[in-house]
């Protein structure tokens, strides 16, 4: 076991800035997504599963845990092409199927489609993890224009329910949906007021989909990450705010994608069977009570 603390780098890091939504191959320090620690075990073997947001951060070290646990992964993402085809490269290295869509999952019609053509490659939808997200720190009230707010909460919670609402026809008990909250749930950053609105509502729809979906076998849960190291956090935030990233929290440092890995790859498997509408919450000892 390694120390919690000193396992990866902490802050302070350059002030750097992207364009949104950010690169995978621009991060200073580089992202670890698991690609060469994360062992798998046959977990979800021969499973087949969704991933949104899956090009980068948090969905790439997703995608490749299930892969190297068994499963097929169809990888949602906007337009980050490249990111999107390196994390098809580690699923196809495990020896699973990986199938792109790029579109904005903010679209209903989008959502329909990214289920049709999982139907269509994979014959059945095991796992639906919910992971796109959009944000942007804003200073005042008065910067958060109106088109913002909608494309925030199109591309954060209502992508949720058309991609739920279509996947269910063609997801058996045993199945089980996750989905991607925040600490800003519990602990909103006033920087991210449109961001942290959208992740207290999949706080609130994963616990009533959790009681709704429980007499078809279908289970639904969501990890509530603290701050993680991903591309949108220098593409997104102030460079002071990317200087200090998760200096706040007791370990001294921002988690990365591998760590979370782990909590969807439990959610997926037998091994959470008992566990609806509840929460995984991985916030470097930030609290959520």
């Amino acid at each position: 076991m390694k120390d919690p603390q000193e396992k990866y780098s902490k802050p302070p890091f350059p002030k750097e800035k992207q364009d949104e939504p950010g690169k995978e191959e621009e991060m200073n320090p580089k992202v670890d997504h698991g690609e060469k620690s994360y062992k798998g075990s046959g977990k979800l073997e021969g499973k087949n599963a969704i991933i949104t947001g899956g090009d980068s951060g948090i969905g790439r070290a997703v995608a490749i845990a299930y892969a190297r646990e068994g499963a097929n992964v169809l990888i949602s993402y906007l337009e980050e092409t490249k990111d999107a085809e390196e994390t098809a490269k580690y699923v196809e290295e495990a020896g699973r199927k990986a199938i792109l869509m790029a579109g904005d999952v903010g679209e209903e019609e989008h959502c329909k489609k990214i289920v049709d053509r999982a139907v269509e490659e994979f014959g059945q939808i095991d796992i639906l993890v919910n992971n796109a997200a959009y944000q942007m720190a804003r200073e005042s009230l008065q910067e958060v224009s109106a088109e913002e707010w909608d494309y925030t909460f199109k591309t954060n919670i209502y992508s949720m329910f058309y991609l739920i609402k279509a996947a269910e026809p063609h997801m058996k008990p045993g199945s089980a949906i996750i989905n991607t909250t925040s600490i800003n749930a519990y602990q909103p950053n006033p920087l991210l007021l449109a961001y942290a609105a959208t992740k207290g509502a999949i706080q609130n729809l994963t616990a009533n989909l959790g009681q709704v979906m429980a007499d078809k076998g279908i289970r639904v849960n969501c990890v509530a990450p603290g701050p993680i190291w991903t591309p949108l956090i220098p593409a997104t935030m102030p460079g002071d705010k990317v200087k200090s990233f998760g200096k706040s929290t007791p370990m001294k440092r921002p988690g990365q994608p591998a760590e979370l890995a782990a909590s969807y790859v439990l959610l997926a498997s037998e091994g959470s069977s008992y566990m609806t509408g509840s929460t995984v919450q991985v916030t470097g000892g930030r609290l959520t009570i």
